[in-house]
């Protein structure tokens, strides 16, 4: 049996972790031009001035943000884990630290952190849905992994990478609310705001359910042993 990997398999199955860091690029990219506005003591303005009044939770959001993107994706790879299965765990356990470290100062931001422009109840509320979903997705990842469950872990995973990367779909949802709505408001930026996570989280399911059938599939290919 030819044990080799197929050149065309392997490229693939990166196809999906180069997408997801591409994608997650412009809002990195923010953020590093926040930190750089926090480092170099840029002039403080009434969009800016709440991080610099409290620097630290935005700092650990940027920072552990960019850490669960870039990790986050790699976990996606398919083929076979084992032959990487200690760096698999390594980096494993440093994106649930750096995912709780952003769901948690993301609640932290929205409770304590004076409303933004344009910034209202409902996606006040959003924000402390999603975090806080996020955050639990991952307890309960970790909760089907320490039971063996590794396609439950796998599917916690996937939800609370998919609301990690709302901001980089809010990118797209924001250019689709300044093409389509004349008089940008707090319900118009809530509205396509919170669509981008929901966009994420269809996806998300979507790519789940696919997995799970394709498991399904593989299992009652195998031929029953002879008797």
């Amino acid at each position: 049996m030819n044990t080799k990997s197929n050149p065309s398999s392997v490229s693939i199955a990166w196809f999906v972790p180069a997408g997801l860091i591409v994608f997650s690029a412009l809002p990195l990219l923010f953020g590093a031009l926040r930190l750089n506005e926090l480092i170099t003591g840029a002039a403080i303005t009434p969009a800016n001035a709440r991080f610099f009044a409290s620097p630290l939770p935005v700092v650990v959001h940027i920072v552990s943000s960019a850490v669960f993107a870039m990790l986050g994706a790699f976990q996606f790879v398919t083929g076979d884990r084992r032959r990487w299965l200690g760096w698999h765990r390594a980096a494993g356990w440093v994106s649930v630290i750096s995912g709780l470290l952003v769901g948690l100062t993301g609640l932290w931001m929205t409770l304590f952190y004076a409303r933004a422009a344009n910034s209202g109840d409902l996606l006040f509320a959003l924000r402390l849905v999603f975090g806080s979903g996020m955050i639990v997705s991952i307890g309960l990842g970790l909760t089907t992994i320490r039971r063996r469950d590794v396609l439950g872990h796998r599917a916690w995973m996937i939800r609370a990478y998919a609301i990690g990367l709302g901001a980089a779909t809010q990118v797209l949802t924001g250019i689709a609310e300044s093409l389509l709505v004349s008089q940008r408001d707090a319900l118009s930026n809530a509205l396509f705001m919170g669509t981008a996570w929901v966009i994420n989280l269809a996806v998300a399911e979507w790519a789940i359910r696919r997995q799970t059938a394709h498991r399904a599939h593989a299992g009652s290919a195998v031929p029953a042993p002879s008797k």
